[in-house]
């Protein structure tokens, strides 16, 4: 990963932090892909995808979160899933970063469903 990628992850965290999540792992990897950052939210466990784009084209950070990609990070946390005792309600989130600031994060709670 390039230091803007490890910039973004770290703005990430620190933002989902400071909204009272629990950060538990930074990506967690398996055969079948990456999870950037896996955090708790109560009794939820959640699954976040960061996103940094510096320009909007294309459709920007949010676009780039492909049919394919979700469909990866599903099967992704499924794995990670089947090495926990016992399967606490999930989600998936997106976080996404049109810069290199923390003043231009967007926070998408449940942006896909898995």
């Amino acid at each position: 990963m390039n230091k803007h990628g490890v910039h973004a992850e770290n703005l990430a965290a620190q933002f989902l932090q400071h909204r009272g999540l629990k950060l538990l792992h930074r990506n967690y990897r398996c055969r079948l892909g990456e999870i950037d950052l896996i955090l708790q939210d109560g009794a939820v466990l959640v699954f976040a995808e960061v996103r940094l784009r510096k320009r909007n084209d294309f459709g920007g950070a949010a676009a780039s979160i492909n049919a394919a990609k979700q469909a990866k990070l599903v099967r992704t946390a499924q794995y990670y899933l089947a090495t926990l005792a016992h399967t606490p309600p999930c989600r998936f989130d997106a976080v996404l970063l049109q810069g290199s600031d923390d003043s231009s994060i967007e926070w998408i709670r449940d942006a896909f469903g898995g």
